[in-house]
């Protein structure tokens, strides 16, 4: 866990109380942790931390199409809105593989927020998710398709939510999971992607694309 940028950045006391009151659950594929509208006290709900496999955060319209918000990897914690505001869940959480989940009950997580430290921390991870809803407003506003392709697998390629300061030259990530990240149809996705590799800025195999040229895509993505 403390691979996690976020995690790392707690005083280690803060840590090991956190992992001292989580209890691991284990988790089988296509699995909801949690659902959108879900109350705050449901049976197992908590402030969670991912310690093996993928979490797909996403949201389901009434046609039936769906938008995933962001992709988890193993070291991201997250649910913590919901303990703090009380408020029912956002979105849904649905696990893409089998998953080791860390379960920190609300009760504890209210004791872990009487601590500054801790709540320093939770603070700061809230700040680094709004930084990040802002920036994809504004990728959706300001930016043609091309720019926010090519911003999204660079956000992709340094573990999408997670952000590590090392970033990835292979994304093991089918069109269709970017396409609903992007919100555009598979066939759209598609063209610009195979004008990207004939470019040689990236390559496209089954199930994964490769960053080929990193500093191109960076270009790509500044314009507006």
């Amino acid at each position: 866990m403390e691979a996690n940028p976020w995690f790392a950045s707690i005083p280690t006391a803060q840590r090991e109380a956190l992992l001292g009151a989580s209890e691991l659950m284990h988790l089988r594929r296509g699995a909801m942790v949690f659902r959108q509208g879900d109350p705050v006290h449901a049976a197992g709900a908590g402030f969670f931390g991912l310690a093996a496999g993928t979490i797909k955060i996403s949201t389901l319209r009434q046609d039936g199409r769906e938008a995933i918000l962001a992709v988890l990897e193993p070291g991201n914690w997250f649910g913590e809105i919901s303990l703090i505001d009380g408020s029912p869940r956002t979105h849904d959480a649905t696990a893409l593989s089998a998953l080791d989940l860390l379960v920190v009950p609300f009760d504890a997580f209210a004791r872990q927020m009487q601590g500054a430290p801790f709540a320093h921390a939770i603070a700061g991870l809230l700040a680094a998710r709004v930084r990040g809803l802002y920036a994809l407003m504004e990728d959706a506003t300001l930016r043609g398709l091309r720019a926010r392709i090519a911003r999204r697998l660079l956000t992709l390629a340094r573990g999408d939510a997670t952000q590590s300061q090392v970033s990835r030259a292979v994304l093991t990530l089918p069109q269709e999971a970017l396409a609903m990240m992007l919100g555009v149809t598979r066939q759209t996705l598609s063209k610009e992607l195979n004008a990207l590799a004939k470019e040689g800025v990236i390559g496209l195999g089954y199930g994964r694309i490769e960053l080929l040229a990193p500093q191109k895509l960076k270009l790509l993505g500044s314009a507006v």
